[in-house]
């Protein structure tokens, strides 16, 4: 029986386990990434490890989050990120040099490599047939401490891609499609591989603009093969040396087949406030917006832009429209500049701003009171913009730029043919914004006052008795969890500033009910989680004292987080049992004697007095390291059990 292109890759990479779906599987990992917004922790954890370099053949770290210098707290962690790169072997991608995905994919992604980044979008390389996934900062840290991941053996899903798209439908609205149908929990513990004659059609960067909101479904990555159109993009790179041409075999076998007939592909449009909340343009046409943000990891190559600038060249941008442009990479802008689209796009009256993640994480351009913002980026959450009474809508550059122009949704259809012509990629390469690390030595890591200590647990008590603290229902984001924006991504490396501000916008009165209570649990629904791959959003309920989250279903990368700072994530095994109250007392007696004897956890509410059935799906390994308090506390016991 052949392989399909996942279990290639994996089984070139295992070092132990089976590639059973379901069972936990140890690989070697090629290449790490981070960015600012997650790195100060991870290496601050790195060093935890006492390590002397990076076990891995290539980690990169990137500025690319935390932009806006209105104070001392983020340029601080730039230089710790810096100068601990240089300590450690790593890459440094400065401030301006692009965002992390898309300058991973130009610069340093390989087809067949894998690649662990602590950043939820990390799988947009595989749009170049890299096994690329996205993990938590302390998973990142071991990566590059051990040149290893631990995970469990995902279910591969073959996407097979019929026919070619038919202008204007583009890749944004492909995987907007995807999403419209199989929601954001559809992904959870697959990996979405695609195939068929449609791939020969879409170029790299529109394959990546797929692995990328893959995230979106809840995937563990998304991958495509690697081919003549890779081949051609390295060319571009100056890297046709890292090709590699790899598919699945012709007798591959996959655990699920979708079909997609991409000449049926329509503009979409991800309504509010969920990127699955997807429907035909033509169901919104007309729809006033007032802002237009075009950019991300998900569409802001050079391809995005040399269309967006052929839509607005001699054009003016609405009055009522307030149009910003975010390129992907310093080689985005500068291309753009050395062909003349970059003065179409600032004659049309759009805002360039620097090459940065920008508004998508919510650093800066947050929209007006009850604003309609139309963004070309993967997420919609409420809020997530910076301002929580805005509308945001999730639809293509093509369908973003058009609409600028009149001041509301429109139809790309009415654009003329010309815009959709190929867009002619040149070579342009200047590698001066990334530091090597023989370039980057430093023997002193600077970390600034605003730094602080990452905090750790201790192994579970055999009895807890504590409150439920706060009850949510389904689909809760790590940025409900821990909330991020232009004010607080500076406080990305101070736990305790944080803690002030989890689940500040669900109830105000967590943190204090929490420090009131001393801690306690959470309950929630389905899909907890879901989102970014932010470690705070476990780090600070754990600063906070939350000793276990019962929920209905997990977000993959959020459980991990989870487990490796200690918090236990228990599963309803009755969704009935759900039926607690804020504040109810629960009593777990025996935790520790019960997590060893198995998978089931049985707790006590006190204030009803019904008993409470709970799943720990965990493997093994994942068990220890809960009996241990956490990862951390795991390594340093040489991986033995802390309760003896």
């Amino acid at each position: 029986m052949g392989l399909n292109l996942t279990q290639k890759i994996i089984s070139k990479h295992l070092i132990s386990g089976s590639m059973e779906p379901g069972k936990e599987i140890e690989i070697s990992v090629d290449s790490t990434l981070t960015q600012d917004s997650t790195g100060t922790m991870v290496y601050l954890q790195l060093e935890a490890m006492d390590v002397e370099k990076v076990k891995t053949k290539l980690s990169v770290a990137y500025v690319d989050h935390n932009m806006l210098q209105t104070g001392f707290e983020n340029a601080d962690d730039h230089l710790y990120i810096k100068t601990v790169a240089g300590k450690y072997g790593i890459h440094f991608s400065r401030p301006g040099n692009g965002i992390c995905h898309q300058v991973q994919l130009e610069r340093f992604a390989k087809p067949g490599w894998t690649l662990v980044g602590s950043d939820s979008h990390t799988p947009t390389a595989g749009g170049i047939g890299s096994l690329a996934i996205g993990a938590g900062g302390l998973d990142v840290a071991i990566a590059m401490a051990t040149a290893t991941y631990s995970m469990t053996m995902p279910k591969v899903c073959n996407v097979i891609l019929k026919g070619k798209l038919k202008h204007p439908a583009t890749a944004k609205d492909v995987i907007l499609y995807i999403l419209g149908k199989l929601t954001v929990k559809g992904g959870v513990g697959k990996v979405f591989e695609y195939t068929g004659e449609g791939v020969k059609h879409l170029s790299v960067p529109e394959r990546a603009t797929i692995t990328n909101m893959g995230a979106e479904l809840g995937a563990t990555t998304s991958i495509f093969p690697s081919d003549d159109n890779t081949l051609e993009y390295l060319k571009l790179q100056g890297r046709e040396e890292d090709f590699v041409e790899l598919g699945p075999d012709e007798d591959a076998k996959y655990d699920e087949v979708i079909t997609v007939d991409l000449s049926k592909i329509t503009p979409m449009v991800a309504c509010p406030h969920s990127p699955d909340n997807v429907k035909p343009i033509n169901e919104l046409e007309g729809t006033k917006i007032t802002q237009v943000a075009i950019g991300s990891c998900t569409n802001s190559s050079y391809k995005d832009l040399v269309t967006v600038a052929r839509i607005l060249k001699g054009k003016k941008v609405h009055p009522d429209v307030s149009l910003v442009v975010s390129p992907g990479s310093k080689q985005v802008l500068t291309k753009l500049a050395m062909t003349g689209e970059l003065k179409d796009l600032i004659a049309s009256g759009a805002r360039i701003l620097e090459s940065g993640c920008g508004p998508c994480i919510g650093m800066g351009q947050a929209p007006e009171s009850d604003g309609v913002s139309l963004r070309t980026f993967n997420r919609n959450f409420e809020g997530r913009s910076g301002t929580k009474s805005a509308k945001v809508y999730l639809v293509s550059p093509e369908t973003a730029a058009v609409s600028a122009l009149y001041g509301k949704i429109t139809d790309p259809s009415i654009l003329e043919s010309h815009i959709f012509e190929p867009v002619e990629e040149i070579s342009y390469i200047n590698d001066n914004m990334v530091l090597p690390p023989e370039e980057n030595l430093n023997k002193q890591v600077i970390k600034g006052p605003n730094i602080k200590p990452f905090p750790l647990n201790t192994p579970p008590a055999d009895n807890i008795s504590k409150k439920v603290v706060l009850k949510v229902g389904d689909n809760i984001t790590t940025d409900h969890i821990m909330p991020s924006g232009a004010k607080l991504l500076p406080y990305r490396s101070n736990i305790p500033h944080l803690s002030q501000y989890c689940f500040s916008g669900v109830d105000p009165d967590f943190s204090e009910n929490c420090r009131k209570s001393g801690g306690g649990f959470i309950v929630a629904g389905e899909n907890y989680g879901q989102g970014s791959s932010r470690e705070h959003a476990a780090l600070v309920p754990l600063y906070l004292g939350i000793k276990a989250v019962f929920a209905k279903s997990f977000a993959r990368i959020h459980k991990a987080n989870l487990i490796n700072t200690g918090i236990i994530p228990l599963v309803f095994k009755n969704p009935k049992d759900s039926e607690i109250n804020s504040f109810d007392e629960i009593e777990i007696k025996d935790l520790v004697k019960q997590l060893k004897q198995g998978n089931e956890i049985y707790a006590l509410n006190k204030s009803t007095g019904k008993s409470i059935k709970l799943l720990l799906e965990v493997t093994d390994r994942e068990k220890e390291i809960l009996l241990c308090g956490g990862y951390i506390n795991y390594m340093k016991s040489g991986g033995r059990a802390c309760h003896v």
